[in-house]
């Protein structure tokens, strides 16, 4: 099962954009999903994320600008991002968080990430 993102694109300044990303296939149970994202020479750097229970988190850069919601029936998280600007050029990654349990008992949590989707803001 892989993620699949998209909604990338080449926007003006001031702009808006929303990535969407979902799994190809079923993935049983996940627990946080969140959006990454890395410019050139950058480490890639985290986003925003939501948890199982709703809570969200984001970068103070992002802060009021973006926001990330998730369809929980359909494993399927969304990124809206608004006002952009030139520095959020870059390829953003999402990530689930997959949850299961070993035959012994062991719980893990695997973290997936999607292919990337490239956002270019121009001015």
């Amino acid at each position: 099962v892989q993620l699949q993102a998209s909604g990338g694109g080449l926007v003006q300044a001031g702009g808006s954009l929303r990535l969407s990303c979902a799994p190809s296939g079923s993935l049983g149970s996940i627990t946080g999903m969140g959006w990454h994202r890395q410019a050139p020479g950058i480490q890639r750097e985290l986003v925003a994320q939501i948890t199982s229970g709703g809570n969200t988190d984001y970068a103070d850069s992002v802060k009021g600008r973006f926001a990330v919601s998730r369809d929980y029936a359909k494993n399927t998280v969304y990124l809206q991002m608004s006002s952009l600007k030139l520095e959020d050029t870059a390829v953003y990654y999402c990530s689930a968080d997959h949850y299961y349990v070993l035959p012994d008992g062991s719980p893990v949590v695997e973290r997936l990430w999607g292919q990337g989707t490239q956002v270019t803001v121009s001015s």
